[in-house]
């Protein structure tokens, strides 16, 4: 399987909802150059509030048909009659505001590539304070550039919902 995966996981919480922080927040990249692996391979890109959004990155080796997750959430990748096949499996913990269906999965050709983004709201368990998350996946299927995430994707899937 000729595919690469790159999540990039932002995180924060009341906080950074309004004013600088908010900015902050909003200024944190969806897309990150890669590493210099060979595919597949998987680049994760963490950022949070706790870390003043600086990018914390991991990367996995090898072919898989679920590339591993930042969280909870997992992507199955399916290659069948040279397409390749992604469906975003998100989690059950986080609330998505208004989104009662989900989008099918999208099969790519190759030298295509899909951004799939995501948002959640979580309540923690002892205190009940509210934590946000948005997901973006990015997946190439076919050779790739260090930077091909940095440009405009094939596809492009947005589960965004209003969060309160």
């Amino acid at each position: 399987m000729d595919a690469v995966v790159q999540w990039v996981c932002t995180s924060w919480t009341k906080k950074s909802r309004g004013g600088a922080e908010a900015a902050r927040r909003n200024a944190a990249p969806i897309a990150f150059p890669l590493p210099a692996l060979t595919a597949p391979f998987t680049h994760v890109v963490r950022m949070g509030e706790e870390t003043d959004f600086e990018p914390r990155c991991a990367a996995w080796e090898g072919e898989r048909d679920k590339a591993p997750s930042p969280l909870d959430s997992t992507v199955r990748l399916d290659e069948a009659d040279d397409l390749l096949r992604v469906k975003l499996e998100t989690t059950h913990f986080g609330r998505r505001s208004g989104r009662p269906r989900r989008p099918p999965a999208r099969r790519l050709a190759r030298g295509e590539w899909l951004r799939w983004q995501v948002n959640y709201r979580f309540t923690g368990f002892r205190s009940g304070n509210w934590h946000y998350r948005l997901d973006t996946l990015n997946v190439a299927y076919g050779p790739v550039s260090p930077d091909l995430f940095l440009g405009t994707p094939t596809h492009t899937i947005e589960e965004l919902g209003f969060l309160r």
